[in-house]
């Protein structure tokens, strides 16, 4: 099946967070185990659109779409129960795909990626005292499927200079077994908070190119 390519002149209104959890939970409940939740497909469109040398609009969506949802390849088909429901779920992926490119283009300092928070232990070692932490693995480890797609494009990215350093807390984070899988919540923390400057300061960049 052809899946529609992402189209940046869409008007297309970005999500409620009710359609946000409404995506979430049904990519949850497809019966696959590779579909993103919600942090995942954040990082990983993010990735899309930062990829190098090349504009998302002119891939293909089958190039990147069926990843959302763990593949609709033989011998496994798509998991979707009816094509409503595919058509449902790649639509709104389209629409947060579009409020992404569209706050980095017009309000970029106002744009929040989906990262999940969590109560972490406190320094005194009272539970009242409890810190929450931002933890960016999910979204981290999205974005890098993103950059599976397209290895030798973000390859000199990784190797070094200013856009390695950009991109060292993704990797920490979002790579199997990463410096920070086993970490504290405050590095974990730290590291999930330098995100959304890197993006922009990569998209900065990309621009410039």
């Amino acid at each position: 099946m052809r899946h529609p390519q992402y189209n940046p002149a869409s008007d297309n209104r970005p999500l409620s967070d009710d359609e946000l959890n409404d995506l979430d939970e049904l990519l949850a409940a497809l019966p696959t185990d590779g579909a993103l939740n919600i942090e995942a497909l954040d990082g990983y469109l993010a990735g899309l659109l930062l990829t190098p040398g090349r504009a998302l609009a002119d891939l293909p969506g089958d190039a990147w779409l069926p990843v959302v949802w763990g593949g609709d390849g033989e011998p496994d088909p798509a998991p979707f129960a009816s094509g409503k429901q595919r058509k449902k779920v790649i639509m709104l992926v389209l629409r947060h795909l579009h409020s992404i490119a569209t706050a980095w283009q017009q309000r970029p300092q106002g744009w929040e990626p989906i990262f999940s928070f969590a109560d972490g232990d406190s320094e005194t070692g009272d539970a009242d005292d409890a810190v929450e932490y931002a933890d960016a693995e999910d979204w981290a480890a999205g974005f890098l499927i993103a950059v599976d797609l397209a290895p030798e494009a973000w390859a000199p990215l990784f190797d070094g200079g200013e856009t390695a350093a950009l991109l060292a807390p993704i990797a920490a984070l979002g790579a199997e077994d990463g410096p920070l899988a086993q970490a504290s919540a405050a590095e974990r923390d730290e590291a999930s908070r330098s995100i959304p400057d890197a993006m922009l300061a990569l998209r900065a960049m990309r621009l410039k190119t």
